[in-house]
Order: C-alpha cells, then structure tokens, then sequence
C-alpha cells in the first residue's frame, strides 16, 4: 500500500485529506508542524508528500528545498497546499523543487484525483 505524508497545522484540513486519501486506499501519516514533517519524511520515504507551507518551526518551502537537494529523497513527489495564491508565492514552490501547488480553499476530489496521477506515474 502507498504511504502519504501529509504535513499542515491545521487539524481540519490534515483529518480531511487523511480520510478521502484512506477511503481511496493510501495509508497516511500526518505531522502538524515542519519539524515533525522533516523528520518522518526521512523516517518513512512515502510514495508522496502534502505540504503546506505557513507552518511552525520550518515552513514548507524549506522542508522541500532540503528533501529535493537530497538524492535520497529527491524523485518524492511534493504538492504544496497553501492559502496563499499569489503568482510569487507559486514561483517560490516551484524553485523549492514542489512539484504541483494547490491553494486552499481546495476540491479534496482534486486533491485525491492529482495525487493518483503522481503516483500512478
């Protein structure tokens, strides 16, 4: 079974993705800060990660840029979820190695159906 990796402060959204993605047959983990995201990312190496970015002790950007710039880490697929949208703010992701970046308030059918297409690649 595939292993996700959801990392977001935000209780709510980390229960809500964790719930469509196990309906749909993924097994997740969940952190609720950078630190912890940074940590089991190495720990488990999951098939994909769910990334916000606004977070305590290590923001997202920093957690990709470091597990993308990591050969043993690096062909993890990353999407960044994040409630800002600005055009800059993409661009930051893209450069930190995300490889999709979708911003909240987000479909979590869109969410479930982007991460098949990562990992069915």
């Amino acid at each position: 079974m595939k292993k996700i990796l959801i990392v977001d402060d935000e209780q709510d959204i980390v229960e809500s993705l964790k719930f469509v993605l196990e309906v749909s047959g993924y097994t997740c983990y969940c952190a609720y800060n950078g630190e912890d995201g940074l940590r089991m990312a190495k720990e488990l190496a999951p098939d994909l990660i769910i990334l916000d970015v606004m977070m305590p002790k290590i923001n997202g950007y920093k957690i990709s840029r470091l597990l993308k710039y990591d050969k043993k880490y690096k062909d993890i697929p990353i999407i960044m979820v994040t409630a800002r949208s600005q055009e800059e703010d993409k661009l930051i992701g893209e450069e930190t190695g995300a490889d999709e970046y979708i911003t909240k308030p987000f479909d979590l059918d869109y969410v479930v159906q982007r991460v098949n297409e990562y990992i069915n690649k």
